[in-house]
């Protein structure tokens, strides 16, 4: 009917049905075999409509269910706006709580929180996390002001891991950096990968060298390699999460971060370093020059392209330990490295895994960590 398009709630509806027909309420009550009180707080929209009764009215008056129970459903929303007071903080809340991952944050010990439900501690520590006053200034959230240049396409939970970062690298104190330095840590380190346990002298190297050099475990779902950045004009930071522990991963992300420090990428623009590995790493249109420059040096570094190409020219389809073994020697670099850039560059992603040397226990005896059970002391 269409005179129901101008009910706006289901008593009005039913008023008019009654009307129509020249029907009390006691004659409907009689009809429905129900009590007339019932059917007169009904009609004065003091007794919801129920789908039972939808169905009953529906049967007397050929009108469908689905219409009373929408008006029904209409007037309960208009009455609960009327008492519920809105109340911002909730929108915001969804962005932060949806976004970051709180729990493990508090896990973590980044926020000094028991309970991620006691929302005005979270929300106070989220705040100080952030470094702002209140948690609408946290830059995660769109209205808030961007205070780190941070690539575009850069997470939340990414973001989160940065500000830790930041956190614990600009407490740390190394020598004064310089170009020259930088090159200089670089020849440094360059004899050190020939075996796995020398992995345990990178984090002096490079603080020596003037570069703040710090392994945060990654968050979950972050995929963070690592990243580079500066605290002031000759400040470095490289943050690595070693979230693949094993020998070529962590010489080739080290070199590639090293790579931005160089070339001063990070003064002006951060970009997190994520899945610098797998089938569609270092490839692709949308890879920036930074990236590509940074990508190829960290594999000249762990392995020449020349003695790479020769190498694969030579053996493929099939690469004995034999001569993954033969070609470390001649390198002087652990298998693992020729291993790993064997796996990129042939795609065969599961194969020399018995040259893989894990790492990760020996890079942090001597480095700053904050993960895997340590957290790192800031602000003390």
């Amino acid at each position: 009917m269409d005179e129901a398009e101008e009910f706006r709630t289901p008593g009005q509806l039913l008023a008019h049905l009654l009307e129509e027909r020249g029907w009390s309420n006691r004659v409907l009550a009689v009809v429905l075999e129900a009590e007339e009180t019932g059917i007169s707080k009904l009609v004065a929209d003091k007794k919801a409509v129920t789908p039972e009764i939808a169905i009953s009215l529906e049967e007397v008056f050929d009108v469908p269910a689905d219409r009373f129970l929408a008006l029904q459903r209409g007037f309960d929303l208009a009455k609960a706006r009327l008492v519920v007071r809105p109340n911002p903080k909730r929108a915001t809340r969804a962005q932060l709580f949806g976004g970051l991952p709180v729990a493990e944050m508090i896990k973590r010990g980044w926020l000094n929180a028991s309970d991620v439900r006691d929302l005005p501690v979270v929300e106070r520590e989220l705040a100080r996390f952030f470094g702002v006053d209140a948690i609408d200034d946290i830059e995660i959230l769109p209205h808030a002001a961007k205070r780190t240049v941070i690539s575009e396409d850069a997470t939340p939970t990414q973001l989160a891991w940065l500000y830790r970062v930041r956190q614990i690298a600009s407490e740390m104190i190394v020598a004064k950096y310089s170009a020259a330095s930088g090159r200089r840590a670089i020849e440094m380190l360059r004899p050190l990968t020939s075996a796995a346990e020398e992995a345990r002298k990178v984090p002096r190297i490079l603080a020596e060298c003037g570069i703040r050099f710090l392994i945060v475990e990654s968050l979950p779902s972050a995929k963070i390699d690592g990243v580079c950045f500066w605290l002031g004009e000759t400040a470095p930071v490289i943050g690595m999460t070693l979230r693949f522990d094993r020998i070529d991963n962590f010489w080739f992300v080290l070199r590639h971060e090293l790579e931005h420090v160089l070339q001063e990428h990070g003064k002006s623009a951060i970009t997190i370093d994520a899945e610098l590995e797998g089938v569609r790493a270092g490839v692709g249109d949308a890879i920036s020059e930074e990236e590509r420059v940074a990508n190829a040096a960290a594999s000249e570094f762990c392995v020449p392209k020349k003695t790479m190409d020769s190498f694969i020219a030579r053996k493929a389809p099939t690469f004995a330990d034999r001569d993954i073994l033969g070609v470390a020697a001649t390198l002087r670099v652990h298998p693992g490295l020729v291993a790993g850039q064997l796996r990129f560059r042939t795609g065969q992603y599961t194969r020399f895994a018995s040259h893989l040397a894990k790492i990760r226990s020996i890079v942090t005896r001597s480095a700053v960590v904050d993960g895997w059970g340590d957290v790192a002391q800031v602000g003390h």
